[in-house]
């Protein structure tokens, strides 16, 4: 009884999931020494515990003796496991009753495959002889209470020949050298090795997902400190490292060491297996170090680089505020003057802004920036365009410089000839002045000073410079310029004859100004209606659409180009309806109906929404190309960066690369509807608002069925063919709970109370119960997938809106409450479609069987369809009476 009590105990154990146990975690039962793993082996290598001489082993509780055998069992390899153990219980000085106690506990509990044991007999004579006539007698009960594949008793000099002695310990007879506080010691040195390693493995795996996940900052201070944190986050983290590949060599030391204490000592096959695990251990740390270490140098070099992209950025700053300013300084610098000593004075100026340091400044940095660009740097996008526009700046200066310098280098040298001219001389000579006696004299001494010292020849190079010099001379200048050299002498003239007798002075009067025609202002047009503006916008960004549209059939078309099969990459081949989907159908239907379709209610543009209406099944064909945008990106992916797309981009002169024009489609056809909507504004209660009302249902109602349609491709594991289900009508995620009439009644109750996280797609036939998968594709964003689940068809299907305790629940129930799902929904507005679509659904069959019904013979009383529908479907009622009909249908839920 004892023994099958034990052998119940020892199934249940079995059967019961053991936590992986450490020596640490049984330190003082293994110092006990009550049960040992000398690392002997049978002759097929089947690993050896003995169980010594230990008089309190009956008082080793249940749960420390557990332990103790779990985790010797659990040292050995598994092939050395698979084989099976070989216990060895030493009873020589006990009592052969204990020694059948102690061997039906040991079986009872032992959690490994028993190969073989071997019981030493008492030593005593009275005992012997029991041991020899209970081991006859009861042999073939022994084997069935102990299942192993053989049970001997013998005696210690017959115990080897069972075992060889140099698998056996001394106080067996055998040569094998073990000592267990030893053993214990390198057991927990090896086990806190292994938590070591893992440990520094965690440590280092989330240090390099928190480098990862950390975002460049956008300033010097602050990608400086993240620099300084990091490097000392990773230095810490190499100590620790160092100090864990220190530890595995002096355990690996300490291990080889006692090998090497005698010529003749080999180790034992758990001693070599000790050796191996730490120099396993050993070689994942190395691995983990390189890889660390390889990860480490690529954000330390990144980092290094977004502290110089920071510097960068901020010195391009600081110079182009500076050039910005020599550039105004630059313009706002006057090209002309009225004497020699302001165009000296101009050009002094001119001088001093070319002298400035912010174009060497500006040079130097242009030229760093190329130096980050030619090693590697990763912001290589973001530098170029940087360096060509400080060169532009510079290069735009210099030449505006350059230009002022011609213009005021030839301005002074007209103002030059123009005072060797003496036009000067007589432009300063002021009227008012003259009218004076005294002024004329001035004047007139003045003119006789010049007439008497200048060459003739001089004068006639004015008409020269005045035709060469026509565009940089002033207004001033150009007055002077065209006196003719006879204003000397007519001058002198005048001069002569106010000097010698005092006239009246004359007042100088204005004219008087002329009246100026009136002008007639041009007629300010009407303001167009809104509406207008809303159509003009409408009809040009659909020609826009379609003129991009040919844009991508260009590349379609390179694909079939032998000048440019070389550059094709392999991953592309025969991929052209995969990279661009239905795309010339949308072309043609867009180049040959809508926009014609829509210039024509240009002018009426309230009528657009009959555009729409005409062409609603047309649009259907933007469902099929969203369903295969995924490939389209995916293999844009693979070869976006090749050769072939860069070469077609300069050929066809293309800003944007292919994939910005493949996502066309997709804002287009969600983009009508705001067109729509802000038509549908400006046109209230006026001709066409029920058609643009229309045409905005439809158009939603379009991006719902392609976003429908593209959540349906991702169902995996249904068997059957969606198509066949009718029209998907909703899709969306709930928590759902299960209670169900049949099964156990645990997992009712446990049902109740923990929700499944499902994704419901409804069909006009069928209701799909699936669950919701988040894949990631290379390193892209999360693409989700639904792995099916359970189904329900609708002709069996009803549902209950309210239930207690949650506005947000709903039930959906199958024949007759067999099966209840109870669905809570996000938003109360979630339930109240979803409860509205399953009711049109079951309204629509209910409608199909009574038309059905008027074709069932007089016999058979409508008031039984009618007691069918009643007891089969209303949702009120606690229990289902049974159904006497074949013809079910569903009643919509009561208001």
């Amino acid at each position: 009884k004892g023994i099958k009590e034990l052998l119940v105990r020892r199934n249940e154990i079995m059967q019961q999931e053991i936590r992986p146990l450490l020596a640490v975690d049984i330190i003082e039962q293994l110092h006990r020494q009550f049960a040992l793993l000398s690392g002997g082996r049978g002759k097929d290598g089947s690993p050896i515990i003995t169980f010594p001489e230990f008089p309190g082993f009956n008082e080793v509780s249940d749960e420390d003796f557990v332990n103790v055998v779990t985790y010797l069992t659990s040292i050995p390899s598994m092939d050395a496991a698979s084989i099976g153990f070989i216990i060895i219980l030493d009873r020589r000085k006990d009592k052969w009753n204990s020694a059948i106690t102690s061997l039906a506990r040991i079986a009872g509990s032992f959690p490994g495959n028993l190969q073989l044991v071997l019981v030493l007999k008492p030593s005593r004579l009275l005992q012997r002889a029991i041991a020899d006539f209970s081991m006859r007698l009861h042999r073939d009960d022994f084997k069935l209470k102990v299942p192993v594949s053989m049970l001997l008793s013998v005696w210690i000099l017959n115990l080897h020949g069972y075992i060889e002695k140099g698998q056996l310990t001394c106080d067996l007879g055998g040569t094998l050298d073990y000592c267990h506080s030893q053993w214990i010691h390198h057991r927990t040195a090896i086990e806190n090795f292994a938590l070591t390693v893992k440990s520094t493995a965690q440590m280092l795996q989330q240090f390099g997902t928190d480098l990862a996940e950390t975002e460049l900052p956008n300033d010097v201070q602050c990608t400086k400190d993240l620099l300084i944190t990091h490097t000392e986050k990773h230095d810490k983290l190499k100590d620790e490292l160092k100090l864990a590949i220190k530890q595995g060599n002096t355990l690996l030391s300490c291990i080889k060491d006692q090998a090497s204490k005698t010529e003749s000592h080999i180790l034992n096959p758990d001693e070599v297996e000790n050796q191996t695990t730490v120099e396993r251990l050993l070689a994942q740390l190395d691995e983990t170090e390189n890889a660390f270490e390889q990860f480490w140098s690529r954000h330390h070099l990144k980092l290094e680089q977004c502290l110089q992209l920071r510097h960068f950025e901020q010195d391009f700053r600081e110079v182009k505020v500076s050039l910005d300013g020599l550039m105004e300084t630059l313009l706002g610098l006057s090209d002309t003057g009225d004497c020699v000593a302001r165009m000296e004075h101009l050009l002094a100026d001119l001088k001093t802004l070319e002298d400035k340091e912010s174009l060497e400044k500006a040079q130097l940095h242009a030229q760093h920036g190329d130096q980050l660009i030619q090693s590697n740097h990763y912001a290589v996008d973001s530098i170029r365009p940087k360096c060509v526009e400080l060169r532009r700046i510079c290069d735009d200066f210099s030449n505006g410089a350059k230009k002022k310098r011609d213009v005021l280098t030839k301005s002074l040298e007209i103002h030059k000839r123009i005072d060797e001219s003496g036009v000067y001389l007589l432009a300063s000579q002021a009227v008012d002045r003259c009218q004076t006696q005294e002024g004329a004299e001035g004047a007139l001494q003045d003119i006789e000073c010049y007439m008497n010292t200048a060459k003739e020849q001089q004068l006639s190079h004015l008409k020269d410079l005045s035709s060469q010099y026509e565009i940089i001379l002033s207004e001033l200048v150009k007055v002077q310029m065209k006196s003719n050299p006879k204003m000397f002498e007519k001058r002198h003239t005048s001069l002569k004859k106010l000097s010698a007798k005092q006239t009246r002075p004359v007042q100088p009067v204005a004219p008087r100004p002329e009246s100026s025609p009136k002008r007639t202002s041009p007629k300010t047009p009407q303001p167009t209606a809104p509406s207008d503006h809303i159509m003009n916008e409408l009809i040009e960004t659909e020609r826009l659409y379609v003129e991009e549209h040919l844009w991508c059939i260009g590349y379609a078309a390179a694909l079939d180009d032998p000048e440019l099969f070389y550059l094709i990459p392999p991953s592309l081949e025969n991929k052209k309806e995969v990279l661009f989907g239905n795309l010339p159908e949308i072309y043609k239907f867009h180049q040959k109906v809508f926009l014609k379709e829509l210039e024509n209610s240009a002018e009426k543009p309230e009528l657009v929404g009959t555009c729409f209406l005409k062409q609603k099944e047309e649009l259907q064909i933007y469902e099929k190309y969203c369903q295969n945008k995924p490939r389209s990106e995916a293999l844009w992916r693979q070869c976006g960066d090749s050769l072939f797309f860069q070469e077609c981009q300069k050929r066809l002169d293309h800003k944007l690369s292919l994939d910005a024009y493949l996502l066309k489609p997709v804002q287009r056809i969600t983009k009508y509807q705001l067109m729509l909507k802000e038509m549908l504004k400006c046109s209230k209660n006026s001709e066409g608002t029920a058609e643009l009302e229309e045409a905005l249902a439809t158009m939603l109602d379009i991006i719902k069925s392609v976003n429908d349609s593209m959540h349906q491709i991702a169902i995996t594991g249904f068997e059957g063919n969606l198509n066949d289900l009718g029209k998907l009508l909703m899709q969306g995620s709930f928590n759902v709970w299960t209670d169900h009439k049949k099964g156990h009644s645990k997992v009712k109750d446990l049902a109740r109370f923990k929700p499944m996280q499902r994704h419901l797609f409804l069909y006009h036939k069928m209701l799909l119960f699936c669950k919701k998968r988040e894949e990631t594709s290379d390193g892209h964003e999360k693409s989700p997938s639904y792995s099916f689940k359970h189904s329900l068809k609708m002709s069996s299907v009803g549902i209950t809106e309210n239930v207690k305790g949650d506005i947000k629940k709903f039930e959906i129930w199958y024949n007759g409450r067999e099966e209840v799902y109870i669905v809570q929904a996000p938003l109360m507005e979630v339930k109240n479609t979803w409860v509205s679509e399953i009711r049109k659904v079951l309204t629509s069959q209910l409608e199909a069987c009574r038309g059905i019904s008027g074709q069932i013979s007089p016999s058979h009383d409508l008031s039984l369809i009618k007691t069918c529908l009643t007891c089969y479907k209303l949702p009120w009622r606690k229990h289902d009476l049974p159904c006497k009909t074949k013809i079910i249908c569903k009643l919509p839920m009561a208001t």
